[in-house]
């Protein structure tokens, strides 16, 4: 298990910067995901962990050893490319065994270890398999088995699951956050899906632009989002344009909230998720409580999205079958936003119009 250490990391491409100043510490034994929309710079920001980009600026460490520029063979890392860059004319066997090969390990010895790594991801008995009669799922386990085989230090995936199919891609997830809780090995995955980070990552780091806007627990990053783009980025949420009266209310388009723990006068961004949301299925005033119509419902199954105007600005709600208001759209109800789910963020350029 290894610290892993990225002091302002940089990459530039001319004069595009895909990657500022990265700054980040990724404990022993964490699984981390990277996490953000296409051309955010996590693939560059992994390429240069893995040694395959050369950092424009910054120093990379691991366990207090600077490494920035150590050549990718000799960082003793693993690695899988979203396309898993398997040799097609060998057996799983012989792909898993690969990397033994080329470091004069003993035939039997490759024999040995590759049954051993076949056996931990689930494909016993399948070594002498050629890879081209697999499917889309043991391939990728194949990969996975081979980047492991001289067990690294680091353990490093790039969109591994974005080929397979969303049932096998869900069971793949648990298999791989199983299969790092088993190893205690440090794994930074790269993803752009925000569902597959929540489920496996101990530290999900939301990158957009080329730079890092938070990095935290799952359950950090949802509810207690450092800005307003992880928060729209992450799930669903409401943003609501407001001004800090400073004396613990906001006023928002509809209405004015009491938030006991707002201090100092300021224009913000109210963040509040839609399950945190109560619709009420009348037009009654009270503390916290926007007068608004109900102007969609989508029932899910499992839960039902409504859609509220208030004052213009719409307003989504979910909540339980049980819980739904027994109102059709275009009636008036009422929504209540419970101070203890509202999040402030800063208000960034741009973001007053995303909010409207």
């Amino acid at each position: 298990m290894s610290a892993l250490v990225l002091d302002g990391l940089a990459k530039r491409y001319g004069s595009v910067v895909a990657v500022h100043g990265a700054t980040l510490r990724i404990p022993h034994g964490q699984f981390v995901c990277l996490l953000g929309p296409s051309g955010c710079g996590k693939t560059t920001l992994l390429r240069m962990i893995a040694g395959l980009e050369e950092p424009s600026g910054g120093r990379l460490f691991i366990d207090d050893r600077n490494i920035t520029e150590m050549p990718a063979h000799k960082r003793d890392f693993g690695m899988v490319f979203q396309s898993l860059a398997l040799f097609p004319h060998l057996t799983a066997g012989e792909n898993v065994a690969y990397p033994l090969r080329i470091r004069g390990v003993s035939a039997a010895d490759q024999r040995k270890r590759a049954a051993e790594l076949l056996d931990m991801v689930q494909l016993p008995g399948m070594a002498d398999r050629p890879v081209s009669k697999l499917s889309g799922g043991q391939r990728q386990r194949v990969a996975i088995a081979r980047a492991l085989a001289l067990s690294p230090k680091l353990f490093l995936l790039d969109e591994p699951l974005s080929a397979l199919d969303a049932k096998l891609r869900e069971a793949m997830q648990i298999e791989l956050k199983q299969l790092q809780q088993r190893l205690g090995i440090t794994t930074i995955v790269v993803t752009h899906d925000q569902r597959e980070a929540m489920t496996m990552a101990d530290l999900v780091v939301v990158m957009s632009q080329g730079r890092i806007h938070q990095a935290a627990s799952p359950v950090e990053v949802y509810r207690r989002p450092a800005d307003a783009f992880v928060a729209d980025f992450i799930g669903m949420t409401n943003l609501l344009e407001g001004e800090a009266a400073g004396n613990g209310t906001l006023s928002v388009p509809g209405g004015t909230l009491v938030l006991p723990e707002m201090t100092g006068n300021s224009r913000v961004l109210l963040s509040i998720r839609p399950e945190d949301v109560v619709v009420h299925g009348n037009a009654e005033g009270g503390p916290n409580r926007l007068a608004g119509r109900l102007s969609f419902v989508r029932d899910l199954g499992a839960s039902v999205e409504l859609r509220i105007d208030v004052a213009g600005r719409e307003i989504v709600a979910v909540a339980h079958p049980k819980d739904r208001p027994s109102v059709a759209p275009g009636s008036p109800v009422t929504v209540e936003l419970p101070p203890q789910a509202c999040v402030l963020l800063p208000l960034a350029t741009g973001h007053a119009e995303r909010a409207a």
